[in-house]
């Protein structure tokens, strides 16, 4: 039995395991199946992606194998790629995540660019004070750190867990002496007119609470509700932000906010209704719809 056994498990190899588990994620309707398939192992072994195939013909051990198949198993029950790794890519850095953060999408890179194309505009030479509300696991503020340095940061967010992931991904990228994180919600914790920011920027919840059970498994068995949860009507948590930023911007400051892709019409009417922005733009996603709100204080 031990001969039989040493001539079957050499035939496992890396590219024989990226075929039969690609075929067994597409049987049972995992999205993108090879590169899941490719991901998963290229973590078990500790290899980069590209060493899988560098690498086709290497057997996994018995433990390797064991190691994998637990991925696999939490894969088919649908939790997602990023919390069985453990990080996710976001403007082409690589953060921590756990399910005490949102994962960052591509969309969201939509909002910092944005950011940075207002910074961009004010040729001012003073450090500006950028203040991110709802920070999750840091990739917002993190980006705009790494592309603008010399701006002083500070973020928030009302979960000590996700402020613990956000300060672990700063430290992994040196920039945990570059921002100022705090605990608290929204803007509770600061001081009107002691508390001036530049911009303040945030990707808040957005989703309205009957439809967070429609979502993908993937999202509402696995990410954080509370990060997700807009209300009824989806709105609730914007319209806390826009109605009371202003309170926290330096004269001509700007807000900006990631919002839903059916809501800018009602997004527009909050920040109208509030009288104390100049009047919003708003910024297409890489899909074609409204995802980013751009909003200038107005001058008293």
């Amino acid at each position: 039995m031990q001969n039989r056994q040493n001539q079957i498990e050499p035939e496992w190899t890396i590219i024989k395991i990226l075929q039969w588990t690609t075929s067994y994620f597409k049987t049972n309707g995992i999205d993108s199946p090879r590169s899941t398939a490719e991901i998963l192992l290229a973590h078990t072994l500790g290899f980069k992606r590209i060493d899988l195939y560098l690498r086709h013909d290497q057997p996994l051990n018995v433990g390797e194998r064991n190691l994998f198949k637990s991925l696999i198993r939490r894969r088919i029950s649908k939790e997602p790629v990023a919390y069985i790794v453990g990080s996710k890519e976001f403007w082409s850095l690589e953060l921590v995540v756990s399910k005490d953060v949102l994962i960052p999408r591509p969309e969201t890179e939509c909002l910092v660019e944005e950011a940075l194309l207002v910074l961009d505009k004010d040729k001012v030479s003073a450090p500006k004070r950028i203040l991110e509300l709802g920070t999750g696991s840091g990739a917002i503020i993190l980006a705009m750190a790494t592309q603008n340095p010399d701006q002083q940061y500070f973020a928030s967010d009302i979960s000590i867990n996700a402020l613990a992931v956000a300060l672990n991904n700063a430290r992994h990228l040196g920039l945990d002496e570059k921002i100022d994180l705090f605990c608290g919600s929204w803007v509770s914790p600061l001081k009107e007119n002691n508390n001036l920011f530049d911009i303040i920027i945030s990707n808040p919840p957005y989703i309205r609470r009957g439809d967070i059970k429609t979502l993908q498994p993937e999202i509402n068995r696995f990410e954080p509700i509370n990060a997700l949860d807009g209300g009824e009507d989806g709105l609730a948590c914007i319209k806390h932000i826009i109605k009371n930023a202003h309170k926290f911007l330096n004269k001509s400051g700007t807000l900006l906010l990631e919002i839903g892709y059916d809501q800018k019409k009602a997004v527009d009417e909050i920040i109208k209704e509030t009288g104390r922005y100049a009047q919003a733009s708003f910024r297409k996603d890489y899909s074609g719809f409204d995802r980013v709100v751009c909003a200038k204080k107005a001058y008293d």
